[in-house]
């Protein structure tokens, strides 16, 4: 390892010696990967809202350990640079996505693997220390634990992420039927992330096997739920793939995660062209006709919010229809702008038309973003995952959602407050994570959630 440090360049060596020794201190117990910012300050009981009833949620996806540096600006080829800070913590999407709902309150279980090795044994600590339950995550005694180096640029605040996935991956003889049956007794809710997706597209053909296996396994809990259990499921897709239809014709809701708070219009033009629609709300119509399990779903727009499409319990015949892009343009020109806090603007129940695809009833929702402050705004890694956590829990609390796209984008926005996707995920027993206009909603949606289930 020493010659091969030689021979790097000064940037190689400063991401090799610092992963040497942030290995070093987790292996010793001296740096369990928090970091700063990960402190718990503690609020009073009276103020804290009441836990779902049914607050279990089974997670099955990436987990990886994330090795994060922040530069001043993104170096040119061939540069040598300094680092100007530097964290080790958790990361991959359910990993994530699982760690902000157990902060605020929920129970989650998580379905992965890793191997016994320093990066693994990080994995597993974090997890541990959040009350994630840890029985159904395979570890390897060989192999590697999927790891990634993510460089964060303080100029512009945007990260690039450097992917090595773990091995062996996950096959379906690691899940046995019993193993399945015990991680979803009792679950509200089960949630799948498009982790391989996404690794597909940055490492190409090596990932493509792994994902066909993590495909047949995300089915076969999906199907075994479906038929034994009815646990509704979420899935975060984040672009689409060969087996991508296959995947949300299982699932109950989708979230289609852009990068946050800078959109991308990668996922919208492939959801455009997957669904042959002209435009983002008629995609959405497009999509929820073609997938009539999907209750919801939701794109996430970065800086500029997000748009969720619902659909109607019951179908109306007598409904008024509307063009669904038209409506759009009316809920953009409701959106209150000089508001700093994340609203939400709602139509209707109506019966919306996308023009060459089709009608269905529902509401389509607009949710603005909380607006961050630039001398605020740290990082940006995560923020989708974090997100998702927070609709895990509203789902699990029975919110509406005029109150859980708010309480959703204030969530990732306090994860963009801090080093790492993790460190800025609020607790529940953290007045620094929501505010209390927030705070008091999640209150009076869990109070009345909890009277309706008695």
């Amino acid at each position: 390892m020493a010659l091969a440090i030689l021979q790097m360049d000064g940037f190689g060596v400063a991401i090799w010696w610092w992963v040497w020794v942030a290995l070093a201190k987790m292996e010793s117990g001296e740096w369990s990967g928090g970091g700063e910012g990960n402190e718990k300050f503690k609020m009073s009981s009276d103020s804290l809202p009441p836990l779902p009833e049914s607050r279990i949620v089974v997670g099955c996806g990436a987990v990886a350990l994330d090795f994060l540096t922040v530069v001043a600006a993104y170096p040119e080829p061939d540069d040598k640079i300094r680092s100007i800070n530097f964290k080790v913590e958790g990361g991959g999407n359910a990993g994530n996505a699982l760690t902000g709902a157990a902060r605020l309150g929920l129970t989650p279980r998580i379905i992965s693997k890793i191997a016994n090795d320093p990066q693994g044994k990080g994995i597993l600590k974090e997890f541990e220390a959040d009350g994630i339950n840890t029985s159904f995550l395979v570890v390897s005694e060989e192999g590697n634990s999927t790891f990634s180096y993510v460089i964060v640029d303080n100029q512009t605040k945007t990260r690039t992420c450097i992917v090595t996935l773990g091995y062996p991956p996950l096959m379906p003889s690691d899940l046995p039927l019993s193993t399945l049956l015990f991680a979803l007794d009792g679950a509200r809710i089960a949630y799948f992330d498009g982790w391989l997706l996404e690794a597909a597209v940055v490492i190409a053909q090596e990932v493509i096997a792994i994902y066909f296996v993590m495909l047949k396994i995300w089915q076969d809990v999906l199907n075994l739920q479906a038929a034994r259990k009815n646990i509704p499921t979420l899935v975060d897709v984040e672009m689409e793939g060969e087996g991508f239809a296959d995947l949300l014709k299982l699932a109950d809701y989708a979230v289609c995660s852009e990068k946050f708070p800078q959109a991308s219009l990668l996922f919208t033009e492939l959801l455009i062209a997957w669904t042959e629609a002209s435009s983002m709300p008629s995609a959405l119509v497009s999509l929820l006709l073609r997938l009539p399990n999907l209750k919801f779903v939701i794109v996430t727009l970065g800086e500029n919010g997000c748009i969720m499409l619902e659909r109607s319990v019951n179908e109306n015949p007598d409904l008024e229809e509307i063009d669904v892009d038209s409506l759009l343009e009316t809920l953009e020109q409701r959106k209150e702008e000089s508001v700093f806090s994340p609203t939400c603007v709602s139509s209707l129940e109506t019966k919306l038309r996308a023009n060459g695809i089709g009608t269905m009833c529902g509401r389509l929702f607009v949710g603005t973003a909380e607006k961050i402050p630039p001398s605020e705004l740290t990082d940006t890694t995560g923020a989708g995952d974090a997100f998702i956590g927070a609709v895990l829990y509203a789902i699990c609390a029975n919110m509406p959602p005029e109150k859980m796209l708010p309480f959703a984008a204030q969530v990732a926005a306090a994860s963009c407050r801090a080093l790492g996707a993790r460190s800025g995920l609020p607790h529940r027993t953290d007045p620094r994570g929501l505010d209390e206009n927030l705070m008091a909603i999640v209150t009076a949606v869990c109070e009345q959630g909890n009277s309706e289930a008695h």
